[in-house]
């Protein structure tokens, strides 16, 4: 265990329970409209259709919705260790293998990648990939999260 109760031989697991995300037209325009993206594609079916997509595109950021989702299954598990109300948000990044779009439903793998000790904290990093119906790679998102100790 951890000085935050993190346990820290959860590195390695990997968790595949979360149910497919259904991408929805509604979802991607609330998320640009609570990021500030004003790309027409990310509201207009036709725009998005003369940019040659089948829908409205996802901001890039969308594939933190997805993950942080999928990251709930090793965070609400109580073998985690994770305390929730400790824990603070420490870093996001994100690789896109191409845009996510509405009317998909995407699939997720998270995946423990690192546990490490500083200073009474425990920082959890874990990488959500994100899938298609066919198994194809849509986007990674690594997020590291900060989980302070009891008596911080």
């Amino acid at each position: 265990m951890s000085v935050s109760g993190v346990d820290l031989s959860r590195v390695g697991s990997v968790f595949t329970g979360t149910p497919a995300h259904e991408v929805t037209r509604r979802a991607v325009v609330a998320f640009a409209d609570a990021t500030g993206a004003s790309s027409p594609i990310h509201r207009d079916p036709a725009a998005a259709r003369a940019a040659g997509f089948p829908d409205v595109v996802a901001p890039v950021t969308f594939a933190v919705v997805i993950a942080q989702e999928a990251e709930s299954e090793y965070i609400a598990d109580p073998a985690s260790g994770v305390d929730f109300s400790r824990v603070v948000h420490a870093d996001e990044a994100f690789t896109h293998h191409r845009p996510i779009v509405a009317g998909e439903s995407l699939t997720t793998a998270v995946h423990v990648d690192a546990i490490t000790e500083r200073r009474g904290l425990t920082l959890v990093t874990t990488r959500t990939e994100i899938t298609d119906d066919a198994g194809s790679p849509v986007a990674s998102v690594v997020s590291t999260l900060a989980v302070r100790g009891a008596d911080a």
